[in-house]
């Protein structure tokens, strides 16, 4: 997995990746106890709007504003994209209201909506090799679940010393540091997307009509809503589970979002072995199935004693990393396959959006129905979510290339370009 670390322009991009995603963990913890300071036992409703807000920036902007950058060199993009969401960052210890959360977090995620897809994008490029980009995409998902765990662990050691508004000094700095990694990174000179003289509604909307012709596409939109469920739960509610139901300390929500983490870790680790010899298919959609009966097993908890829960909690949410991690470390794959180089930024952008269209459901319903009906019954909406997107993945998905052929003929006709030659998908 690490040998891809021996390219120089991708050892620069993870930098910058690593450091920016322990600047997010910073505020994630931050802006938890910074919604509960505000609203004390109405800080998931708070947290569930900040973060449908989010998904709105995303879903909304995202296609937009690639459809305009996409033929703009890609560094000054990321870096203009990370400067201004360290500017964002820097405002946050200063809020006093929650409307001013909602202010800022549109605007922070606003620019990583820019930032994201066109990272994403660049990566297939940076590594062409199929083999490289599976373990750049393990090393990736690791970083991420590393994050997961080293961020609340730092954030708990920061606690200890310092009040949670100087955690979002971090942030700032990552994101700073984040900038000067892709600054002085050499990257590779990619196509410029489509024709300037198609519509901006065309380029727009290329990607998801990409997704629409392609079936194993169409079945990783249902994979992306099993995700935001346990997702949604997680980071919308652990901090009430934790402070209102078990009655734990702040340094205990740390260690909470940290064990989802650590489940999400260990299968980054063996997932280049697991796709080796089982294909996308088997490990992805296995991942599905566990995931709506892990999160059965957490309504109950909202009806624990303060005393009890506290170790099924961190079993559960160990489980639904674990998950999680089967379907978002392959998921990249699919996208490179099914895009040619021209048409690439605009499937990642898709991808981008269409997956985070799922938070919208996924975030008021955590926090919402947790605020007003209890976080039992947020849990169980949440499954029953996971449910239908489970079975919609199982039935989109063709059990064979040929359906994957029909797939990419869809694509060549929408896009007007040869699609890509596929390697053997091995199930």
């Amino acid at each position: 997995m690490f040998s891809v670390l021996r390219n120089a322009t991708y050892r620069s991009l993870f930098a910058a990746q690593i450091v920016a995603l322990i600047g997010t963990g910073l505020l994630t913890v931050a802006l938890g106890l910074l919604a509960y300071d505000l609203a004390a036992g109405n800080a998931g409703a708070v947290l569930g709007t900040a973060l449908t807000i989010k998904m709105l920036a995303y879903v909304g902007l995202a296609p937009v504003i690639n459809a305009l950058l996409a033929r703009w060199p890609k560094k000054p993009v990321l870096i203009g994209a990370d400067l201004v969401r360290g500017a964002m960052a820097l405002s946050l210890p200063f809020i006093t209201e929650t409307w001013q959360i909602y202010v800022v977090i549109f605007l922070l995620q606003s620019a990583s909506a820019t930032f994201t897809p066109a990272f994403q994008s660049l990566i297939p490029a940076v590594l062409p090799d199929e083999r490289d980009y599976t373990r750049a995409l393990s090393l990736s998902r690791l970083a991420y679940d590393m994050e997961a765990l080293a961020s609340p662990a730092l954030a708990a050691l920061l606690l200890t010393v310092v009040s949670y508004n100087n955690l979002f000094l971090g942030t700032v700095a990552g994101f700073l540091f984040s900038a000067l990694m892709v600054a002085i990174a050499v990257l590779p000179r990619v196509p410029a997307g489509e024709s300037p003289q198609a519509s901006l509604w065309h380029r727009t909307t290329l990607g998801a009509r990409i997704f629409w012709r392609n079936r194993r596409l169409r079945s990783l939109l249902a994979l992306n809503l099993v995700v935001a469920a346990p997702t949604a739960l997680v980071l919308v509610n652990t901090v009430v589970y934790v402070r209102d139901v078990l009655q734990r300390p702040d340094t205990d929500l740390a260690l909470a979002l940290a064990c989802f983490g650590v489940g999400s870790m260990i299968v980054a680790l063996s997932a280049p072995w697991l796709l080796e010899r089982l294909g996308d298919r088997t490990v992805m959609l296995a991942g599905a199935a566990v995931v709506p009966f892990v999160m059965a097993g957490a309504v109950p908890i909202s009806w624990a004693a303060p005393g009890s829960g506290w170790w099924l909690l961190l079993t559960l949410w160990f489980l639904l990393g674990a998950a999680n991690s089967t379907i978002l470390t392959p998921s990249s794959r699919l996208l490179r396959e099914a895009s040619t180089e021209d048409t690439r930024p605009y499937v990642f952008t898709a991808q981008f959006s269409l997956s985070h269209a799922c938070y919208i459901l996924a975030y008021p319903l955590a926090g919402w129905v947790g605020a007003m009906a209890g976080l039992g019954w947020a849990a169980a909406g949440l499954t029953i979510v996971a449910m239908i997107g489970s079975a919609g993945a199982f039935l989109s998905w063709p059990r064979h290339d040929a359906a994957g052929a029909m797939g990419r003929a869809g694509e060549e006709q929408d896009s007007g370009q040869p699609a890509p030659q596929r390697s053997r998908d091995r199930r």
